[in-house]
């Protein structure tokens, strides 16, 4: 039986940097023994984030995720014990790298009874001490639903909290692990509820097959559900163990997808087909009326 791959588009094309920049940051990673989402999850603007605009999305909680989604690089399995000095090296980091603007994520850690709440708390409040004019912007699991983790999060006031929701309902049994569309709507309604002040924000990655007429229902679910930023980028098959990619969108479709955002009520919607998560989060603050 032969698998067929549809190919890749030029528009894909990555520039590769390696400069000092680059390097002195991946030096400085491994020497404060931290993992970053742009290494772990293969993203494809590391070189840009790291050796042009010297940003990069800190990965708490270790390397190993409780979580085995198809789309997903980063390592599965059973994770390590809780490095408890890990929020003082991010913090120091930050205050190296001289950032206006950070983003922490995590892996999932459904072995711990708060998923990881109380290091995320840690974590802001560490960089906050060393680096009272940086904004932080956290991108959690669901932390198994439960309002009370979200809530001990939440008490370190982050500027931004994001949760991805991924892709659209249909296929989330899919492609997600554990994750379910509703709790991750429900996640991020319960922290606008707990600080309506807060932007939220959330990520949809397309190229799985779903349809712009779902695309667009997602953003509607998103808006429902008072969420203020959303990012829209093409998937890209990380292995070939993971799920294959259906459908390369255009550039237009991107910058189309953005227009229907934007007249959806978004404060803020970055789209294209290399766009991440985290990709230019420093920009979108100001877009989102958000001061340190």
């Amino acid at each position: 039986m032969t698998i067929e791959y549809v190919r890749k588009p030029e528009w894909l094309k990555i520039k590769l940097n390696t400069n000092e920049e680059y390097t002195g940051l991946k030096k400085m990673m491994k020497e404060k023994k931290l993992n970053t989402v742009c290494e772990e999850a293969k993203c494809p603007n590391i070189h840009e984030c790291w050796a042009e605009r010297k940003t990069a999305t800190f990965m708490i909680l270790g390397s190993i995720c409780t979580r085995a989604c198809r789309f997903c690089a980063v390592t599965t399995g059973l994770p390590t014990e809780l490095d408890l000095e890990e929020p003082e090296r991010i913090a120091e980091s930050v205050e190296q790298m001289g950032l206006k603007h950070v983003v922490i994520t995590a892996v999932a850690r459904d072995d711990l009874k708060d998923g990881g709440a109380y290091i995320f708390g840690e974590t802001i409040r560490a960089v906050r001490r060393r680096n009272p004019f940086c904004s932080i912007e956290v991108l959690p699991s669901d932390m198994n639903g439960k309002y009370e983790n979200l809530q001990t999060l939440m008490a370190a006031k982050p500027n931004i909290l994001n949760h991805n929701i991924e892709t659209v309902e249909r296929l989330t049994p899919r492609v997600r692990a554990r994750a379910t569309y509703g709790r991750s709507l429900r996640f991020l309604q319960r922290a606008k509820e707990i600080s309506p002040a807060t932007p939220t924000k959330s990520s949809i990655m397309i190229g799985l097959g779903e349809t712009k007429e779902e695309i667009i229902e997602t953003m509607d679910d998103l808006r429902a559900h008072e969420v203020d930023i959303l990012t829209i980028g093409q998937y890209l098959q990380p292995t070939k163990k993971h799920l294959k990619v259906q459908k390369y969108w255009s550039p237009q479709e991107f910058q189309e997808l953005k227009d229907i955002a934007l007249s959806k009520g978004f404060s803020h919607c970055e789209s294209g087909p290399l766009v991440r998560s985290s990709y230019h989060a420093d920009e979108q603050v100001q877009s989102a009326g958000v001061h340190a």
